[in-house]
């Protein structure tokens, strides 16, 4: 095949693609936010019909040839073309151990288990979702015992996620994570908890979304390219870079929950914005990997949102649109409120010290589920157990226990302890950060821009074109750390605790 028709060939199998995701992404946005309750099942065959297309997309033979074509040429082939054929090829080798129709049935099981899950946690009861969750979990042990070499199921849904991660690795790095947090958490525990008073109040809905578009202003969010919109559990796709789209969920009796919550997905969507754009629409233009997208999330939530230079920066505005609660508020104040430890039922309002303990709850029942350990009838029970046995916390209700997050009907296995390498990539990039500048001060200042440019130059221009090992290798100087996170934690909040 000539290269011009080649390169012809494999661009416009790259459009179909392309086509083919954003109609996905963009009807399982409307599907967690304003898509009506009875189109779920409708959406959920035609998230599987797209599902197949794009299944023989990526296995066409013309595709194969074409990017093969390309990839031969190497020198002369504009390098981000050849990226793409050569990761188009690996996809291939990789998509032809698996069955698209079981791929397809997963799609459809779990379109149809999310919409029970949105019922049963409006209802708190489990048993709405219960054989829903059933029909998911068995599929997922299907596709993994199919497509897997190695034949256990948690290595490979954590391998779909984090390329190499196997689950006897990860459990001895929470394990260390444990052992470094329970002194701090001892010692913590023995000092009085800080008022949190000054975030809980009356804040209308109308106010906090006028917060959200001063705050997202404030991180240097171009509304241009983002949207905003309302999710019962706060989520962000990203389309391309042009195209990125963030929830939040308002409460009228808490202004941190949502201040966090566009913290969070505001930095997904600023991974999303500043990959390099020649990658826009392939397989590459996106985050390095989940773990990695999640811990430029946490970044920004944690290592720059809770912070005494945030605290600074964020009041005047709080003051100004909520001048009753913080007109006469101090910073170190604000700070210490939205940095108070102590053990909470959701993960999404954790603590950062006790949020590992979160993520380590449902890496257990996880691997219980997917190795037929635990039975879906028995999911509540045990959740209830591992929550007074590793926060020392009665789950009063389904809602606020089990059934708090959407990502095991959503189909997300081995997605969880991606929150955890978020948060330890996060504190090896900030170490890294904190060589090349002062953050505090670029916070205190408004500038937060610097550190998103910062961010771009070293993490989010090479997409999925480089691996995380690679990232943290190129910025930090050396290989993944996890022993960084704990040492961050215990500095932050010893201080804080005078410990």
């Amino acid at each position: 095949m000539r290269l011009d028709d080649a390169i012809k060939s494999f661009e416009a199998s790259e459009r179909r693609l392309a086509a083919l995701r954003r109609a996905q992404s963009v009807l399982g946005f409307d599907g967690m936010t304003c898509a009506p309750k009875n189109s779920a099942g409708g959406r959920a065959q035609t998230l599987g019909a797209l599902s197949r297309a794009a299944h023989g997309e990526l296995l066409s033979n013309a595709r194969f040839e074409a990017a093969s074509a390309v990839a031969e040429h190497g020198e002369g082939v504009d390098e981000a073309l050849l990226l793409k054929a050569r990761d188009a090829l690996r996809e291939r080798e990789r998509l032809q151990k698996k069955d698209g129709a079981l791929l397809a049935e997963y799609s459809v099981l779990t379109g149809e288990a999310f919409a029970a899950w949105r019922e049963a946690k409006k209802r708190s009861d489990f048993s709405l979702l219960c054989p829903y969750l059933e029909r998911v979990v068995d599929c997922a042990r299907r596709t993994a015992l199919a497509f897997s070499r190695e034949g256990d199921p948690v290595d490979y849904w954590l391998n779909e996620n984090e390329e190499g991660l196997k689950s006897a690795r990860l459990d001895e790095w929470l394990a260390l994570v444990r052992g470094g947090l329970e002194p701090l958490l001892r010692g913590i525990s023995s000092r009085p908890v800080p008022d949190t008073g000054i975030i809980h109040g009356h804040f209308p809905k109308y106010l906090q979304q006028k917060f959200t578009e001063e705050l997202l202003k404030l991180m240097g969010v171009d509304r241009a390219r983002c949207a905003v919109g309302e999710a019962e559990h706060p989520y962000t796709t990203v389309i391309d870079p042009d195209d990125v789209r963030i929830t939040t969920h308002y409460y009228e009796d808490n202004v941190a929950a949502n201040m966090f919550s566009v913290l969070h997905e505001g930095g997904h969507a600023i991974y999303g914005m500043g990959i390099d754009r020649s990658l826009a629409g392939s397989a590459l233009g996106f985050a390095s990997s989940a773990g990695m997208n999640e811990s430029q999330s946490r970044l920004y939530e944690n290592m720059i949102g809770r912070t005494p230079a945030f605290a600074e920066a964020v009041l005047p505005l709080l003051r100004e649109i909520f001048p009753e609660r913080f007109g006469r508020a101090k910073p170190d104040e604000l700070f210490r409120a939205v940095c108070a430890v102590r053990p909470t039922l959701k993960r999404t309002e954790a603590d950062e010290v006790t949020y590992s303990l979160h993520i380590m709850v449902r890496h257990e029942l996880e691997k219980k589920l997917l190795r037929g350990e635990l039975e879906v009838r028995g999911l509540p029970d045990e959740w209830n157990r591992l929550y007074r046995e590793y926060l020392g916390i009665e789950v009063p209700s389904d809602m606020e226990g089990v059934l708090q997050d959407m990502h095991w009907p959503s189909g997300l296995f081995g997605y969880f302890p991606t929150y955890f390498l978020g948060n330890a990539y996060a504190a090896q990039i900030r170490a890294a950060l904190k060589r090349d500048m002062d953050p505090d001060e670029r916070i205190r200042s408004g500038s937060v821009a610097d550190i998103t440019e910062w961010l771009r130059t070293h993490i989010h221009y090479f997409g999925r074109t480089k691996t995380p090992d690679e990232l943290i290798r190129s910025c930090c100087g050396g290989g993944f750390d996890p022993g960084i996170y704990v040492d961050y934690l215990n500095e932050k909040y010893g201080a804080l605790y005078g410990l």
